[in-house]
């Protein structure tokens, strides 16, 4: 390719296709004298035309060729705390393994944290993206869910609406809400208050008391996904729950990433299609 375009420059260059090409185009490239050869404006402003459909080009293959580069440097990576522990962490360690010319620092945050201010390459959000500046490929979707142990149901009965939780001891959590869960109904969001025995500041630590039969808890639909599929907990109130939040791979815009990062968003890509969040 490249010995093509060399080529087709040197023909152009020729004082019969200058000429050839300045008649198709009905205007003068270049003011020739004796002495010497200057661009017209037009000429100037096709000249730059060319250098960007060069450098368009450039940079396309330069986008091919880090395809089949070996991923080497360093990567910044940040996720959710407990997602990041159960999903992330492990699909970054296969990573490594498979790519030791890598290294990675894993930064695990429940804060939305800005990755152009904190040097991070790629980033695991859940919630909608709201910053322009930045490139989202969404690989799942999650909600928020009221559970309970079967024990617990058995003991006092599985609620019909939200407000049958009134009265009833709620597990609370700061990601689920300490004072009020909230639900849709009819389109619109309902906020029920919610009492109970226990208080925690980790979404793990209340879903334990909730499968140990404690009350009931409300978490997001992957915190509790492996509990569901064994039986250790019932998912109760389907029909009220709010709309799906979007899991995407967030990084910044950039003409032509990294060979690591291409590759590490291609794994996570991988990775996190098969991990189970409704």
């Amino acid at each position: 390719m490249r010995i093509e375009l060399a080529m087709l420059i040197r023909h152009l260059c020729s004082d019969h296709t200058l000429t050839a090409l300045e008649a198709e185009l009905d205007v003068r490239l270049l003011n020739r004298t004796t002495r010497r050869i200057a661009l017209t404006d037009e000429g100037r402003g096709y000249l730059d035309s060319c250098r960007q459909i060069l450098g368009a080009l450039a940079e396309a293959e330069g986008r091919l060729a880090a395809r089949h580069e070996a991923p080497s440097g360093r990567l910044v990576v940040t996720a959710p705390v407990l997602f990041g522990q159960l999903h992330v962490a492990p699909a970054v360690t296969r990573f490594l393994q498979a790519h030791p010319a890598v290294s990675c620092r894993l930064v695990l945050s429940d804060s939305v944290v800005n990755l152009w201010e904190e040097g991070i390459d790629v980033g695991i959000r859940i919630s909608p993206l709201e910053d322009s500046t930045l490139v989202a490929q969404t690989v799942g979707a999650i909600r928020r869910v009221v559970v309970a142990s079967p024990s617990w149901l058995a003991a006092h009965g599985t609620p019909a609406h939200p407000r049958d939780l009134t009265g009833q001891n709620c597990i609370r959590s700061r990601g689920g809400g300490l004072t009020h869960w909230r639900f849709r109904e009819a389109g619109r969001e309902i906020a029920v208050p919610v009492d109970g025995n226990l208080e925690v500041n980790h979404s793990l630590t209340a879903v334990e008391a909730c499968a140990a039969g404690l009350g009931f808890g409300c978490f997001l639909s992957y915190q509790v996904a492996a509990y569901l599929a064994d039986g250790r907990l019932v998912r109760v109130l389907a029909a009220f729950e709010g709309p799906a939040r979007p899991v995407s791979i967030v990084y910044p815009h950039a003409h032509l990433l990294p060979s690591r990062t291409r590759a590490f968003v291609e794994w996570m890509k991988r990775e996190l299609a098969a991990v189970p969040m409704l």
